[in-house]
């Protein structure tokens, strides 16, 4: 089996609906699922928020979190996460925000990306990988398959 379906089969198994929160990765991981035939049966969608606007609009990030903390923070994947998991009505929600480069955002170095997840009745967990200058496409591919760990790893516990 492959990633994708193993989340699939876990979140199915768990009786879990979800959802994905998406900025640098421009949708990737909610593609990555829904190309597995029965996928509708897990994944209720996705939201590729790539501009700050977006963010505010359809997740519910806070302004102060993005002056704050900027778009590629923990802060602002787990306002991703819980805004995606409240406004979509899942289960469970991953999201994604970072610099795939090439080139740096300001201070955050290129291959900087910050995950959320958020589970109803529980507290987001974050992290932060740091992919470095693989290129973008690779910056991309990474994070995509570490926000399906982060989700398979969550289903599992």
């Amino acid at each position: 089996m492959s990633l994708p379906q193993d989340v699939l089969t876990a979140c199915a198994d768990a009786g879990l609906k979800l959802v994905t929160a998406e900025s640098c990765t421009g949708g990737m991981v909610c593609a990555s699922l829904v190309d597995i035939p029965g996928s509708s049966s897990v994944v209720l969608g996705g939201v590729v928020s790539y501009s700050n606007g977006l963010k505010m609009a359809l997740l519910g990030v806070r302004e102060e979190t993005l002056k704050t903390h900027g778009a590629v923070s923990e802060e602002t994947a787990a306002e991703m996460a819980t805004g995606a998991l409240s406004r979509l009505g899942a289960d469970i929600a991953v999201s994604i925000t970072g610099v795939a480069g090439p080139g740096a955002s300001g201070p955050k170095p290129e291959g900087m990306v910050c995950f959320g997840l958020a589970r109803r009745g529980a507290v987001p967990v974050t992290e932060t990988m740091q992919f470095g200058a693989l290129g973008r496409a690779e910056v991309r591919a990474a994070s995509r398959d570490h926000a399906l760990g982060m989700v398979l790893a969550a289903v599992a516990r």
